[in-house]
């Protein structure tokens, strides 16, 4: 039971969205400040499916997908180069976590040896693979950095417990962290491969985990780098191995958006958005939430009410801190990503990658 849900899931994620996908996006109709938004597509010359993405300013971003695939830009998205570690060909890169534009790690997800992690130093011309997972009930769904050194990586349950590895030394090397201070998982709940936020983190010290496929879905908070969690229910819907919490996003200790719904395509997505004042310990439904399923979250930097939401069958703006949110583009993207200098980008299917820009 528990391959057939991971493989549902993977392949389910994988295909959601192929009949909603536009062949380009639709102008920016959202109130977004003093300007509304739109994504501007930059051709990335790859039809990976990137679900893993590290803006690191306007100029600078990198994107992981299908088939071994890891992109690169250090023009705003101009030209690409294509710095995929070699032989990796056969794995699924789901996240990837940048500190600039030489320096980053990537997660590769599937069970036992499929789930692995690379560090490059130098813009992707070398890689050294940092982890392999030898346990073949493991799986692993994504990763967060507290600081160019602090990082954890997060699994689905094995004997019943979400999996936590770490790092002290910026992905050089891993350790799994003992269990007991994990709070029990609930019957068939499991984190979400879906944009690389199903474990985000805020600050040094802070990090959130987001779960689905159970009766409820919930999040889990830590306040010591992933050592001990906190658990809360959320009123995005679950009680299915397809529903639940998919992306998360911080702006800081205290503010918090969840976004998720059911990733099968034509299924409704009910009360797919929630907010938290309180650091991941209550959630509230949006009272307008996204339209459909959605992926991926991302506050807009130095903003404390905007932030932006994305999925296969669009995107959304949110200007009250994710109370409402309102559609401003059709295009299919699976993850979003924001720099400290204002740049965001987001990623998808057929090698889909855009910038944000203000109209």
């Amino acid at each position: 039971m528990r391959r057939t849900l991971r493989t549902l899931r993977t392949i389910g994620a994988a295909l959601c969205g192929a009949a909603l996908a536009c062949a380009g996006t639709a102008p920016a109709q959202a109130d977004g400040g003093p300007a509304a938004r739109a994504w501007e597509s930059r051709h990335s010359g790859s039809d990976a499916r990137f679900r893993g993405l590290a803006a690191v300013s306007r100029s600078t971003a990198w994107a992981a997908g299908t088939k071994g695939t890891v992109l690169l830009t250090r023009d705003g998205g101009r030209s690409w180069r294509n710095v995929s570690p070699p032989g990796a060909g056969a794995l699924e890169f789901r996240d990837v976590e940048a500190f600039d534009g030489r320096r980053a790690v990537v997660l590769a997800i599937g069970e036992g040896e499929a789930s692995r992690v690379f560090r490059t130093d130098d813009g992707g011309s070398t890689w050294t693979e940092t982890f392999r997972n030898t346990d073949p009930k493991a799986f692993y769904d994504c990763l967060t950095f507290f600081d160019p050194r602090h990082g954890i990586a997060l699994g689905d349950p094995v004997d019943g417990r979400f999996r936590i590895l770490a790092t002290g030394d910026g992905g050089r090397s891993w350790r799994v962290l003992p269990g007991r201070g994990m709070p029990a998982a609930l019957p068939g709940e499991a984190a979400f491969a879906a944009s690389g936020q199903c474990v985000v983190s805020s600050g040094r010290h802070d990090a959130w985990i987001a779960t689905g496929g159970a009766a409820s879905s919930r999040v889990l908070h830590s306040a010591d780098r992933g050592r001990t969690w906190t658990v809360a229910g959320t009123p995005v819907p679950a009680g299915d191995s397809a529903r639940g919490v998919f992306g998360l996003a911080f702006r800081d200790r205290t503010h918090g958006l969840a976004v998720g719904g059911d990733y099968r395509t034509g299924q409704p997505s009910e009360r797919a958005a929630a907010v938290s004042g309180d650091g991941g310990t209550t959630w509230t439904a949006a009272s307008r939430p996204p339209g459909s399923y959605r992926s991926g979250v991302a506050w807009l930097p130095h903003s404390r009410t905007t932030a932006l939401a994305v999925g296969p069958a669009g995107s959304d703006l949110t200007t009250d801190g994710g109370r409402t949110w309102r559609a401003f583009d059709t295009g299919s993207y699976d993850t979003v990503d924001c720099a400290a200098d204002g740049g965001c980008w987001a990623a998808g299917e057929k090698g889909r990658i855009a910038r944000l820009t203000s109209r």
